[in-house]
């Protein structure tokens, strides 16, 4: 006789069905955890009921029949009363292993995946009719439960010898818009095993069909039905530290993210406390191809007792350590009602941060103890820790400071923040830095000049993104960073001279700076052998204009630019005499002197056929 579900309608069905569950394959993983939950359960009753034996070993079987167009999956565990199939099967989000799981909180020892009772309807997603026979373990009879959907079920009684159940899948036949098809092929089951359930700790068996050869002189193979067990059952996370070898992690890592290359460093970690879980982290040694792309997904995979969750969980890492590969098994994060998505929970949050603190500690480790690994790692993740610096208005920069690195100019390699400073000359009061496209330009920049003549260190900034991290910082041990591009930078003690020789140039150097439409052009006495340099006023640098400038955005900026003419250089007497004998051919030379110097910073020329015309008339003459 068919009965009606007890809880809900066709609607509720038709709604778990195609709402809940968004990805159709994971009805595999549901069924298989379904099982290995029943076979816990007769495991730990057979602790307590000496009348339960059993005869074989535990194990879940998979077998397909393509005629038939079914998927069998089977299990050796405590099977379902008549009461408990009304119950379990008949009221829909009514879960037996979620009120076992209440009787076993103080036994840790047995974990029961199923949470909400739902799971056993995914597969109703890929078939068209559900037949389920199970004997239960306290029982001598057997039952079957059937059904095509939300129009009811039935309940009857049948035969079966060995107790557990089989739930027998009939597969919808293939449409338009999917193929069902797939899921009666060898390939897609053992690929669903082992993305989803590849560590239910049960083996999971199933006959595949091999290929062997029959005859070598004829190349002749014969196919045989082989049973192969499709998981690995045991994660390399769960083992001992102690037992597992540095091939074994390259393994893992390499099987699992198809890198050719060893990874930089594994992180194998378990916490226990407010929040549990185990999990093993890799910092890749090289970029993944798309790392700096938007198609790239950062993310952890999340694990719930050896069943996949999540294959890339972003809510697990954060931006700043988003190259970072890895696993996280855990029993405490929510997960929603179709356990494909998390609820965002404290329990989440905590193991978020936890990770975080495990990333950072590590990789300040590796700094100090092998420094040689660490700067092969900046050069390769470095830009991503300094946009962790800048990115949501500096919030984690005092996390990330320390791991930041410079080019320094007395050292001639990288340095840390802590490694300049503490190398600071007596007298030095603040941090210099120099921006530029490569190292080579930065040192010949005319500013270089006086501080290098101080004896002073300067950070070279040859990334776009270092004078943010800079701006964003502020300072570093009390010590303020200085641009020796900035305009009020001066160390020479002796000013009066070039007071004063502004002031008796002063219309001069107005007209000048109208005509090069710049804020001011000066004298000054910080250039040694240099004609000119550019120096910038206000918070927009020369290489802040570069960058901004670069991005997809419709405004633009400006850097307010001032041209300093080296007052010792003999261009000054040139300019005086123009001044007072060619105003046209002053403002000529005026501009050859700022196209100099822009391209000295490296910053395009607005009109370079006008600036090609006056240097060949020049020339000319």
């Amino acid at each position: 006789m068919k009965k009606e579900f007890k809880s809900e309608s066709k609607k509720l069905l038709d709604l778990m069905i195609n709402s809940i569950y968004t990805n159709k394959d994971i009805f595999l993983r549901e069924l298989i955890s379904n099982a290995s939950d029943a076979i816990d359960k007769l495991h730990y009753q057979m602790l307590t009921d000496k009348s339960l034996k059993m005869e074989n070993d535990f194990e879940i079987n998979l077998s397909l029949n393509k005629d038939d167009r079914t998927i069998t999956i089977s299990d050796n565990g405590i099977g379902m009363s008549e009461d408990e199939l009304e119950k379990n099967l008949g009221t829909i989000a009514e879960s037996g292993s979620e009120n076992f799981k209440k009787l076993l909180k103080e036994n840790k020892d047995v974990n029961i995946i199923g949470q909400f009772g739902v799971g056993f309807y995914s597969a109703f997603m890929v078939s068209d009719k559900i037949t389920v026979i199970t004997k239960n373990a306290h029982s001598n009879k057997a039952y079957k439960w059937e059904s095509v959907g939300a129009d009811g079920y039935i309940i009857e009684e049948t035969e079966k010898a060995e107790d557990g159940t089989d739930i027998i899948l009939h597969i919808k036949k293939k449409t338009d818009e999917f193929d069902y098809d797939e899921y009666l092929t060898e390939y897609k089951i053992k690929e669903l095993v082992t993305k989803y359930s590849d560590y239910i700790k049960y083996p999971i068996k199933m006959e595949v069909t091999h290929r062997h050869l029959k005859d070598k002189e004829k190349d002749e193979y014969e196919e045989v039905k082989e049973v192969e067990t499709l998981n690995s059952m045991i994660p390399l996370w769960q083992k001992n530290k102690k037992d597992i070898k540095e091939e074994d992690y390259n393994n893992f890592y390499s099987e699992r993210y198809f890198d050719y290359e060893k990874p930089l460093k594994v992180i194998h970690t378990s916490v226990e406390g407010i929040t549990n879980y185990k999990g093993i982290l890799f910092i890749p040694s090289h970029a993944p191809y798309d790392f700096y792309t938007k198609e790239y997904e950062k993310g952890l995979s999340l694990y719930t007792n050896g069943v996949l969750i999540m294959d890339k969980c972003p809510d697990l890492l954060p931006d700043y350590f988003s190259f970072v590969k890895g696993v996280i098994d855990t029993e405490d994060v929510a997960l929603n009602i179709s356990r494909e998505m998390l609820q965002k929970t404290s329990a989440l949050n905590n193991i978020a941060k936890n990770i975080e603190t495990k990333i950072r500690k590590e990789l300040e480790d590796l700094l100090a103890k092998d420094r040689k690994k660490y700067e092969e790692f900046f050069k390769t993740f470095g830009i991503q820790l300094k946009f962790g610096v800048y990115n949501n208005y500096g919030t984690d920069k005092d996390k990330l400071k320390d791991l930041i690195l410079f080019y320094s100019s007395k050292e001639k390699g990288l340095v840390t923040l802590k490694e300049y400073v503490s190398k600071m000359k007596d007298g030095q009061t603040d941090i210099y830095y120099a921006c530029g496209e490569t190292i080579s330009k930065i040192d010949d920049l005319p500013q270089i000049e006086q501080i290098k003549e101080k004896d002073y260190d300067i950070l070279y900034f040859t990334e776009y993104g270092d004078e943010f991290v800079i701006n964003m910082l502020t300072e570093y041990d009390g010590k303020k960073f200085v641009n020796i591009s900035n305009e009020k930078l001066d160390l020479d003690e002796n000013k009066e001279e070039t007071k004063k020789l502004n002031s008796d140039n002063e219309e001069m150097l107005k007209l000048m700076k109208e005509k090069l439409d710049i804020s001011e052009v000066r004298f000054t006495n910080k250039l040694k052998k240099h004609p000119v340099c550019l120096t910038s006023k206000g918070e927009v640098t020369t290489s802040m204009e570069k960058m901004i400038n670069v991005m997809p955005i419709d405004q633009k900026v400006k850097a307010e630019l001032v041209l300093e003419i080296n007052e010792n250089h003999p261009i000054v007497n040139k300019l005086k005499m123009l001044y007072n004998s060619d105003k046209d051919e002053l403002i000529r030379v005026s501009k050859i002197l700022y196209t100099e110097a822009r391209l000295i910073e490296g910053l395009p020329i607005d009109n370079p056929t006008e600036i090609s015309n006056i240097i060949c008339d020049i020339i000319a003459k």
